[in-house]
């Protein structure tokens, strides 16, 4: 076996003082995130474990080159024009952890893509987000922030109608099926699973915070602790989700992470909330005077407008999430910002002046947070750089302001042809990341397009 330097920075004692500290565990779930932030890999046995550490694993190149539905797509460019040659995945450094309430016991740890001379693989998400830290730490800018995750519990069974349904609280087999937001009494059906996910936080090193009953029946969110290292906070988010979906499912019950499985109801969003400290630990959004904001968050916030239109589809990557922009439904629908105004696309929160952020809502949860947070820390860059004005301020409903932002796109198709036109997103993603991404979605899209519905026959059938 080669003894390999690991360019991650992964070390073999980290491995080594885990499995003496945890001589229970079995096996491991070894998880990379591929286009479309799904978990990819293998689960290894205990033994396996060190050598991986060691020496990296090798894994097909075709990998980051799946369409939703884990099948490659050839125009990635990534299957046989490379002849589907492996590469080599390491594990990130600090994310080797146990999976709580698993039996046998089993562990889990992050990996990432390098070629086999040691250079990150373009085409990993993770790597994509890294490029845009980097970018800024070269001029004394370091990103913070936090996601917040919405996500559906619901029953396993759809109801009579086909629709899905809100689960049963697992507590007692309630079932409620109306809004009732902010409701504490409502959180309690479902405290015994989210305690299993808090504990499963707690043992990764994640601080989920506040829980939510959210505007939808069914409608959950999760907050997460602000991290100084913004590639922690998209961690935590991919890292959460898994966790949801895993307790969910152990419950009895689905976790469901469209972005709007219920025509009725506000779909499900990824606010991320972002900052900016500079070498110093200085937060560069903080004005000095309470209420007058700073040439940096303005013109930061002036960038993510500027570029918001032709960046849609890392926001919103699938068809279902079109779904999610409408009228006075909590999902921005312009290029608008505003102050303590949950009906713009960016939005300062109100609260204490030292936690001044930007927080961006258009992202929903089915996108990835790895490439969500690397668009918007470019167009944060792209902003400042340029000394992007922001336009005026939205001080009222911001469904009815017309904003000077180029429009969004209105649906999938429109958002994808942005996206493969935008040499700012190529910029963002890495010309790799942006060519696999575009041929990805462009797959998915033929497939929909294909695809003869229940819609169809519902509209059509009889009256055409």
């Amino acid at each position: 076996m080669t003894d390999t330097h690991s360019p991650s920075g992964s070390t073999l004692a980290e491995a080594e003082a885990f499995l003496d500290a945890h001589p229970e565990i079995e096996a491991f779930d070894i998880v990379l995130h591929d286009a479309n932030g799904i978990g990819r890999g293998k689960i290894i046995r205990r033994h396996e474990l060190l050598g991986m550490f060691k020496s990296g694993r090798h894994l097909p190149i075709s990998i980051l080159g799946l369409d939703i539905c884990g099948e490659d797509v050839h125009e990635t460019g990534l299957i046989w024009d490379q002849g589907d040659g492996d590469r080599r995945a390491w594990p990130i450094p600090g994310t080797l952890r146990p999976i709580h309430a698993t039996k046998p016991p089993r562990g889990e740890v992050l990996m990432c893509v390098y070629n086999l001379d040691g250079t990150p693989m373009s085409s990993d998400p993770r790597h994509a987000m890294q490029r845009q830290v980097d970018a800024l730490a070269t001029e004394g800018l370091h990103p913070a922030g936090a996601f917040e995750l919405e996500f559906f519990l619901l029953a396993n069974e759809r109801g009579p109608d086909g629709k899905m349904v809100p689960a049963r609280d697992v507590l007692d087999g309630r079932r409620n099926s109306k809004t009732d937001v902010y409701s504490v009494d409502q959180l309690h059906g479902m405290l015994p699973l989210f305690n299993d996910v808090y504990a499963d936080a707690a043992k990764a090193g994640i601080k989920a915070e506040t829980l939510i009953s959210e505007f939808a029946p069914g409608q959950y969110e999760l907050t997460l602790h602000y991290r100084e290292d913004v590639m922690q906070a998209a961690d935590d988010l991919l890292r959460l989700k898994r966790m949801v979906r895993y307790h969910a499912r152990q419950h009895g019950v689905t976790a469901c992470f469209m972005a709007k499985p219920n025509e009725n109801y506000a779909g499900s969003g990824m606010h991320f909330h972002v900052s900016m400290l500079n070498d110093q630990g200085k937060n560069i959004f903080i004005e000095a005077v309470e209420g007058k904001y700073n040439d940096a968050v303005l013109h930061a916030i002036g960038g993510l407008r500027a570029t918001m239109a032709e960046s849609m589809l890392v926001f919103a990557p699938h068809a279902n999430s079109w779904r999610r922009f409408a009228s006075n439904s909590y999902a921005p629908v312009s290029p608008t910002w505003g102050v303590n105004n949950r009906s713009v696309a960016l939005r300062i929160p109100a609260g204490d002046i030292r936690a001044r952020r930007i927080e961006h809502r258009p992202a929903g949860v089915d996108a990835n947070a790895y490439l969500v947070a690397a668009t918007v820390l470019a167009g944060v860059r792209h902003g400042m750089t340029n000394r992007i004005n922001p336009g005026p301020e939205t001080t009222g409903n911001g469904y009815t302001d017309a904003s000077d932002a180029p429009p969004i796109p209105v649906d999938w198709r429109s958002a994808i042809e942005a996206a493969k036109a935008s040499s700012f997103l190529k910029d963002a993603l890495g010309e790799d990341m942006h060519r696999t991404f575009t041929a990805i979605k462009s797959a998915e899209y033929a497939r929909v397009m294909r695809t003869v519905s229940e819609v169809d026959f519902d509209l059509y059938l009889h009256t055409v």
